[in-house]
């Protein structure tokens, strides 16, 4: 038996677990289990994948993203950009058992990204400077679009929503929310701007999934602009952490 699993605290319910559990009933998967692994310091890692040799790999999830990288043998390029890691493999190089960190974000948010883009998308603001925020740079680096970082304290290197007018809007068409405003149950809020300046040649994506539309992404759809939730991304980042998996 492989076993697979998600490490965090607290972990009250997990993406993940759904995601794998019913991937390996729906595939007929049955020497492989995925659990929960709810740890309350990250030191006890090494407890865990050394009273577990069947346990392959794991997702890993706050507060241990950048907790996590002293524990590892090597790190992917991704990793060493952004400085987080939510995937490891537990493999053997040369005899010796190897421990490798991956960050799948960056290539779920990029795949997930990639069909929302017209070419007059060519700059774009990043709502919220957190740890989900390090992704989208990564990836809005990767793609040679440009960007401002927005937030509601100021901070070297953002800017003030205060700052987000129709001028600001008219040349930064591509929104993303890395903010949690907007998730379920705090459904009525969303980032500060002024949705009144937006046109159909805005496109938003937002990190949360859950509801399906946030109040953000309404707002946009109503002045006619394409719009993406983070549903997407959480499955590719999950296959993709598969297919390291196997690899």
């Amino acid at each position: 038996m492989r076993k697979f699993g998600l490490i965090g605290y607290p972990l009250s319910h997990s993406f993940s677990k759904k995601f794998f559990t019913e991937k390996f009933k729906e595939e007929r998967i049955t020497d492989c289990e995925y659990e929960l692994y709810p740890i309350e310091n990250i030191e006890l890692f090494v407890k865990l994948w050394s009273d577990n040799p069947e346990l392959w790999g794991v997702n890993v999830t706050i507060p241990y993203k950048v907790q996590i990288l002293p524990f590892l043998d090597e790190i992917d390029e991704a990793s060493t950009e952004i400085g987080a890691v939510n995937c490891i493999l537990i493999g053997r190089k040369n005899g010796e058992q190897c421990i490798k960190g991956y960050n799948t974000d960056a290539y779920g948010f990029e795949e997930s990204l990639k069909p929302l883009l017209e070419p007059h998308h060519r700059k774009a603001l990043i709502f919220g400077d957190g740890g989900a925020a390090k992704a989208v740079k990564y990836v809005l680096n990767k793609l040679n679009i440009p960007f401002l970082v927005v937030t509601r304290k100021a901070t070297e290197g953002s800017i003030l929503y205060e700052a987000v007018d129709e001028k600001l809007l008219d040349e930064h068409t591509l929104l993303i929310n890395t903010t949690p405003l907007g998730m379920s149950p705090d459904t009525d809020t969303c980032p500060p701007i002024p949705y009144a300046c937006l046109t159909d040649k805005h496109a938003a994506y937002d990190l949360v999934y859950n509801p399906e539309e946030t109040l953000f992404l309404k707002q946009v759809r109503k002045k006619g602009g394409k719009t993406k939730n983070g549903l997407e991304m959480l499955h590719l980042q999950a296959l993709r952490s598969w297919e390291i998996w196997n690899s």
